[in-house]
């Protein structure tokens, strides 16, 4: 492992992994959408603070890393885990390969997605980071991991920038989804929110940053989302949007 690597690695750590204070309000928020025996997806594990904390509620974990460093990492801890099932790939519209743009002391910012990078390039906040390698990585998709593990009661995507080829990627409805945004790119949330729309009838809620806590005291239309979004003070940069299917109640009851 180089200097850099290592530096963002601890990084990595020390922001996500030792977060206590951020595993009990994972725990809280991600209990409201699974129960003990659940599968669930981690889509962009990294560290494996969301497997952590949705391993503890009971759920069986498929876990979906591509970068190599942190796969050796997730292998350490749960690579005997009859309740963590480890995918060295990640999850794209279709499967195949590509080339992943790596930023080695920033890596949780490493992408998929050249335009994402050059637009976050440009955001303040941004500007220090510098994506200095490429990877190969192998593609696979989010149907085809249903497939394999089933159909998940929650799927976290966290991919910088490529969330919506993530979900691209899918057509069986999924009871509850989240995905990153970031308010300086409203019109990738937009998109993503479409393709949630053309998967199945759902309603909507939003996180900001790492406060893991549901800010909208009903869950919403993908408009009134949009609309949210666009509106954010500067003061809050990204986010996750949540998705969960809407279940009507049954006629006559």
């Amino acid at each position: 492992m180089g200097v850099q690597a290592a530096i963002g690695f601890t990084r990595s750590l020390a922001v996500y992994r030792l977060n206590l204070v951020g595993q009990r309000r994972m725990r809280r928020l991600y209990g409201q959408f699974v129960q003990p025996g659940d599968v669930v997806f981690d889509i962009g594990a990294h560290v494996g603070d969301r497997v952590w904390a949705l391993r503890s509620l009971g759920c069986r974990v498929v876990a979906v890393e591509p970068q190599p460093l942190f796969m050796r990492f997730l292998h350490l801890l749960y690579g005997r885990s009859l309740n963590v099932a480890l995918e060295f790939c990640a999850l794209g519209a279709k499967a195949g390969s590509g080339e992943m743009l790596v930023s080695r002391r920033n890596p949780t910012l490493s992408s998929l997605s050249p335009d994402w990078v050059g637009e976050t390039g440009q955001v303040d906040g941004f500007r220090h980071v510098s994506w200095d390698d490429r990877a190969p990585v192998r593609i696979n998709t989010l149907d085809a991991l249903i497939a394999r593990h089933g159909t998940p009661s929650f799927c976290k995507i966290d991919v910088e920038g490529f969330e919506l080829n993530v979900l691209q990627g899918l057509t069986t409805p999924i009871p509850t989804i989240s995905f990153e945004f970031l308010r300086s790119q409203p019109d990738r949330a937009v998109q993503c929110l479409e393709q949630v729309e053309r998967i199945g009838d759902y309603r909507f809620n939003v996180s900001y940053g790492e406060h893991l806590k549901l800010m909208m005291s009903e869950w919403c239309s993908a408009q009134d989302i949009a609309r949210h979004i666009t509106q954010l003070p500067e003061r809050i940069s990204s986010g996750d949007i949540y998705a969960r299917i809407n279940l009507k109640p049954m006629e006559g009851l």
